[in-house]
């Protein structure tokens, strides 16, 4: 299903038939993700919910604006409005992975009134140092100039090689060569143009605001992915109500590391509902 949301195409992907008596949880992927890696997800979780996961701008079968301002924070903000207002008048539950958390944090702070609930994995509030944020920000236009520059198979191989995800390792070589073909199908312009727009550098962070939103809160990171895990601590305590849930033996994708676990967690929240 594709909405068109303020002239940008957003693509839409279920695995079942929409029932609109259900609610609906609206999954959200990573960079150099897509609406399908959720699928995996989908084929474990119970019909009590209609699971809805959108190809962020850029990303999947969404459109690739050449302009990176489609990409900012109030851009995709308004284009999850507009998904969010098309499904249901009804409030829904967001759940955002890595850079989809950290859009799926914004979204919370700009429409809390929206929201059932909130899960974020692995995500983050931005970065509140000027000076750092400056600094993530000139990596990441350095990192889009490299895309631009050499093959999607050489920035995926590159991008793969992070310390982030080390713990993907452990996979079978046949799965780590499926994983990284499908994000090497995706789109220099898509790609580059997320980390102009939506850069952990550039987004405004929202530390300030997580007091004001007042809903239950999931916090899921992986225990090996010490970074996050320790961030999420921290934004754990900054929330009016927030659970921080840690996934053991697993990394910065704990849905890809751990699907059984994160599956477990996901379904313990929504039963408070």
């Amino acid at each position: 299903m594709k909405l068109d949301a303020n002239g940008v195409k957003i693509n839409l992907e279920h695995s079942k038939e929409i029932d609109k008596s259900k609610d609906y949880v609206l999954f959200l992927h990573g960079f150099t993700g897509c609406a399908e890696d959720w699928f995996p997800v989908f084929e474990q979780m119970p019909v009590k919910y209609n699971y809805i996961a959108m190809d962020i701008v850029g990303h999947g079968k969404s459109d690739v604006p050449s302009d990176p301002s489609k990409y900012n924070v109030e851009a995709i903000v308004n284009q999850i409005k507009f998904v969010k207002d098309h499904l249901t008048p009804n409030k829904i539950f967001l759940l955002g992975y890595s850079m989809g958390g950290r859009i799926a944090l914004s979204y919370a702070s700009a429409y809390p009134d929206d929201l059932k609930g909130l899960i974020l994995e692995s995500a983050s509030a931005g970065i509140k140092n000027d000076e750092e944020r400056q600094k993530r920000y000139e990596e990441d236009l350095k990192l889009a100039e490299f895309i631009e520059t050499h093959t999607l198979d050489e920035f995926i191989e590159m991008w793969n090689d992070q310390e982030l995800f080390n713990t993907q390792r452990r996979f079978s070589n046949d799965k780590l060569k499926k994983i990284k073909k499908k994000k090497a199908s995706g789109s220099k312009i898509g790609y580059a143009n997320s980390l102009r727009g939506f850069s952990t550098g550039i987004m405004p962070p929202v530390h300030d605001k997580l007091r004001k939103i007042p809903l239950k809160v999931l916090l899921i990171t992986g225990d090996l992915d010490t970074k996050f895990t320790g961030i999420n601590a921290r934004l754990a305590k900054r929330f009016f109500k927030a659970k921080h849930k840690i996934v053991r033996n697993s990394g910065h994708n704990t849905h890809l590391e751990d699907p059984k676990r994160f599956i477990e967690i996901v379904l313990n929240y929504l039963g408070q509902f």
